[in-house]
């Protein structure tokens, strides 16, 4: 138990040292209308059992860490809570038929691909048109505000599905 909660901090501090100090710099910004939320990888990769009001509390925290490393009044804290409150609605729409295993991760070797990407692209975008909605404050502007949501959602998940090529585990066979 305190090994996986070290772990989880480790996770956290990692995803939100990477994105304060590598993804939030305006020369990683894409074609000048894409941003990079590679700390909603420590949400979406949380495990499947994690309960809904730890779930909301690290949601928060995250959301928070980032809005004080950059002076945005809240906006990722906002859209973060929404990832995270939505997160458990996603998983329970996407069970398999068998329903998931205690040891079920968010892993695109172990759930595949279509579940993947699915689960990625809907809690993706959730979490980009709440947040450039929010940042933007009204919908004056809004085919700008769906080509910075449409662009970010594609330059976040390619990176996401990178972290889970590179960083996460290979199925193995189920004995």
């Amino acid at each position: 138990m305190v090994a996986t909660i070290g772990g989880q901090l480790l996770r956290f501090a990692l995803y939100v040292g990477l994105y304060v100090l590598l993804f939030d710099n305006s020369s990683v910004v894409l074609f000048g209308l894409g941003w990079n939320f590679f700390y909603l990888g420590f949400l979406l990769f949380l495990p499947i059992n994690t309960p809904i009001a730890l779930q909301l509390l690290l949601g928060f925290c995250m959301g928070f860490a980032v809005d004080i490393a950059h002076d945005t009044g809240g906006l990722h804290a906002a859209a973060a809570v929404l990832l995270a409150y939505l997160r458990p609605w996603v998983l329970r729409l996407l069970t398999p038929r068998d329903g998931y295993d205690a040891q079920d991760t968010v892993n695109v070797h172990q759930m595949g691909w279509q579940w993947f990407l699915v689960y990625l692209s809907l809690l993706v975008t959730v979490h980009h048109l709440a947040f450039f909605f929010l940042e933007l404050g009204s919908l004056q502007h809004p085919l700008v505000t769906l080509g910075r949501v449409g662009v970010s959602i594609l330059y976040t998940s390619v990176v996401m599905l990178i972290v889970q090529l590179l960083f996460f585990p290979v199925r193995r066979g189920r004995g």
